[in-house]
């Protein structure tokens, strides 16, 4: 396996053009329509780390996006710098989905698109997953779980699966939060590994948040970019 999404210097140009065009969006009268909600967040982050890699080559993460939500269907745009080392500038991933909810329990069905801009021709970097996944409060946590299974994953590699177990827990009476995850990604070929990461999250106000996260994996023999990390990240919703 080719190192995971193995990270293209940050061009701000492409990043800002997409974001533009998330922004633009919002001002359509369509989605002004009753019963739709729009939501959009920028952000940026001094890596950004795709499960347990990073995507920047160890460099700071611009991104930005926006949801439109209707019922229990939803959809959405995100993108992001990256660094492959090869000329790719950015990421944009495109998903669709439903959430339905059966008793306390919440679930998640969805289509992810992962698209690369500028990429070399023949690197074959976009590819689809397809998502199953739950989640549950219990008191002030949340535990989930999701299993995201791609036909043919990034750089023609084969079908590759990815499962995690998460939970969140809001500490009372404080804008703190404690979160984790442990993942397993599995492929085609050789290159299995597994990922976690713990972090601490911090809300500045209702629209501004702050994480300090741990990043590891099992695969420091693939290269650098899977070495444990800590990241430092900003985000605003509106």
């Amino acid at each position: 396996m080719p190192e995971l999404r193995s990270p293209p210097r940050f061009s701000p140009r492409s990043s800002t053009r997409l974001v533009a065009l998330l922004l633009a969006l919002g001002a359509s009268p369509a989605l002004a329509q009753e019963g739709l909600s729009v939501d959009f967040n920028l952000g940026a982050a001094s890596d950004y780390v795709f499960r347990g890699a990073s995507q920047t080559d160890e460099d700071p993460q611009v991104y930005g996006g926006a949801d439109v939500a209707l019922g229990i269907g939803y959809a959405g745009a995100w993108v992001s710098n990256v660094d492959f080392g090869n000329g790719t500038d950015a990421e944009f991933d495109l998903y669709a989905g439903i959430q339905p909810q059966v008793g306390a329990v919440t679930l998640d069905l969805g289509a992810l698109y992962y698209g690369y801009l500028d990429q070399p021709s023949g690197s074959h970097e976009d590819y689809w997953e397809f998502k199953a996944a739950a989640s549950m409060p219990l008191g002030p946590a949340t535990f989930g779980a999701g299993v995201f299974w791609s036909p043919e994953y990034f750089g023609k590699t084969g079908d590759a699966l990815y499962y995690e177990a998460n939970a969140e827990v809001t500490i009372p009476q404080t804008k703190l939060s404690l979160s984790a995850a442990l993942g397993r990604q599995q492929f085609e070929g050789p290159g299995d590994y597994t990922t976690w990461n713990v972090g601490v999250g911090y809300a500045l106000t209702d629209h501004v948040g702050l994480d300090l996260r741990y990043h590891d994996t099992d695969a420091h023999e693939q290269g650098k970019l899977y070495d444990g990390r800590i990241v430092g990240g900003i985000k605003l919703t509106f």
